[in-house]
């Protein structure tokens, strides 16, 4: 995947009602970060999610990492990676001599393999294992740490690069279970100095950090609002320095371009949005006819713009446009609302009408509460499906719909990495972290093949076919794409690195002007 970066940055002088510039002696002054984007779990092997892998991305490392707008992995912890003999099924990877945790021990091999290893043998409900799914087994050697793939998996790498890959201290974390506390042993451009579960994540430059980047950057204060609402308010309040993920539609939609107290950045982006059904027989949804109704009843460009405020696009695929293999395969199948077909495939299906169904959203993350009363409308104006809306806190919420609790609930989801593969696995293979039970061996094959080619434009055919099995089965139901907004104070500059695809968030490229 290459994101196509269409960035405006506004820097406009001014002072204007906001602090004034800093002198060059205040130059260590902390910026202040606002975002809705909660973290699960500050143990690595515990989350599978933005707002967790964002703060993993400064107080870890991981072997690789991504440069900004990046298409492939880079060295990081690593001195070097590559696949070895044939068959992209041996990954190997020499670590970054005079790396150190937090305590001063140095971190070897033996780190990187127990690392990976508690991931999968954790295998959090909601934790990232499900991506290492094609990882077998991992021997580590001095400073030279191999990865045996169970099957050949060019897209292997990139999962290097992700949270799934930060390595953590052998001796601070346990095997069999999550790291309870708010304490973090990485060797990350940041450390962490304070954590308040919520509210809070204090974070100072590491000094001893060693890997891809130059400058770890000035001292940071992450801020975590539960709404969006909220975090409006912090920004126009002046609390914080740097507004993002995410602002509500309608501050969104209003940015000025001509204001000179801020700096906006607009980029497009990989992030979407889908309804996840869930298909177990224990669910009035599990026939694929009645979710095949429920997607003839859904108006994306009326939730786009009555709920968003045009700041997100419909989408019609799993995979998002300008990705390879793109597709519109939900427009193909069901290019509009059509309550007479959904009525057919919901007498066919021989169940009761109104079909009646829970839906659960995330509370506080972004327009969840509204964009789940829009679709309610779409569904119960036919006549066809009553739905039971209910919203949950974000951990409360990904525990329901990690056990099956939910009938369907609304999830963002953005890129792990920049590939095509990361809407693949994750999201309709089967035993995906959306936990639908969705299982379609034809899906899981693509999958599998498409991870063979080293060549990522040859994937291209197999995803194409991909989507069309999905919008037929429905396990999801792709609802928009998201425009990413990063707004800053005039004297913060990097303001647009912090978003840019890669699913890297770059806290240290944060500074005062």
């Amino acid at each position: 995947m290459r994101i196509l970066l269409a960035l405006l940055v506004l820097a406009i002088a001014g002072v204007g009602g906001w602090k004034l510039l800093p002198s060059q002696g205040d130059k260590n002054e902390t910026i202040t970060v606002g975002t809705t984007d909660a973290v699960t779990s500050l143990d690595p092997a515990g989350a599978y999610d933005a707002g967790s892998w964002a703060l993993y991305s400064n107080v870890f490392q991981s072997l690789l990492t991504f440069e900004p707008d990046g298409a492939s992995p880079v060295p990081d912890a690593a001195k070097s990676c590559a696949f070895v003999g044939s068959g992209l099924r041996t990954y190997r990877c020499e670590l970054r001599p005079g790396l150190k945790f937090p305590s001063g021990r140095a971190m070897t091999a033996e780190d990187v393999k127990y690392s990976f290893d508690r991931v999968k043998r954790i295998k959090s409900d909601v934790g990232p294992a499900p991506l290492l799914s094609t990882l077998g087994s991992v021997d580590a050697d001095g400073m030279t740490v191999t990865f045996h793939l169970s099957t050949p998996d060019a897209t292997f790498p990139f999962k290097v690069a992700t949270g799934a890959g930060s390595i953590v201290d052998r001796t601070r974390y346990p095997l069999d279970a999550l790291r309870t506390g708010s304490q973090v042993d990485g060797t990350g451009p940041y450390r962490l100095t304070g954590y308040t579960k919520g509210k809070s994540a204090a974070m100072q430059p590491n000094s001893s950090y060693k890997g891809a980047i130059d400058g770890t950057g000035r001292p940071i204060e992450l801020r975590y609002y539960p709404e969006g609402s909220a975090l409006d308010k912090a920004w126009q309040g002046k609390q914080i320095e740097v507004a993002t993920r995410t602002l509500t539609p309608k501050v969104l939609a209003g940015l000025n371009p001509s204001d000179p107290n801020q700096r906006v950045s607009e980029s497009d982006s990989s992030e979407t949005r889908n309804l996840y059904l869930n298909t177990r027989a224990s669910s009035p949804l599990h026939d694929a006819r009645v979710r095949r109704a429920v997607a003839w009843l859904i108006n994306r460009e009326q939730l786009a713009g009555s709920v968003y405020d045009g700041t997100v696009d419909a989408l019609y695929s799993l995979v998002p446009a300008g990705i390879t293999g793109h597709t519109t395969a939900f427009f193909d199948a069901y290019p509009a609302q059509d309550a007479k077909k959904a009525r057919k495939l919901l007498t066919e299906a021989g169940v009761s009408i109104p079909v009646r169904f829970t839906y659960g959203y995330g509370e506080g993350r972004g327009a969840g509460a509204e964009e789940a009363a829009e679709i309610k409308r779409q569904l119960e104006a036919s006549g066809l499906f009553k739905v039971d809306v209910k919203g949950y806190e974000w951990t409360d919420f990904q525990k329901r719909w990690a056990g099956g609790k939910l009938d369907a609930y609304a999830v963002g989801w953005v890129a792990d990495y920049p590939d095509p593969d990361t809407f693949g696995g994750p999201l309709v293979g089967t035993g995906s972290s959306m936990n639908t039970g969705y299982s379609n061996k034809a899906v899981d094959h693509l999958i599998t093949d498409s991870q063979q080619y080293a060549d990522r434009s040859r994937v291209a055919a197999d995803f194409r076919t991909l989507q069309s099995d999905v919008a037929q089965d429905v396990p999801l139901i792709p609802l928009w794409q998201q425009k990413e907004y990063v707004v800053t104070t005039e004297d913060v500059r990097g303001g647009q690195y912090l978003s840019d695809g890669t699913g890297v968030f770059r806290l240290w490229k944060l500074g005062w002007i």
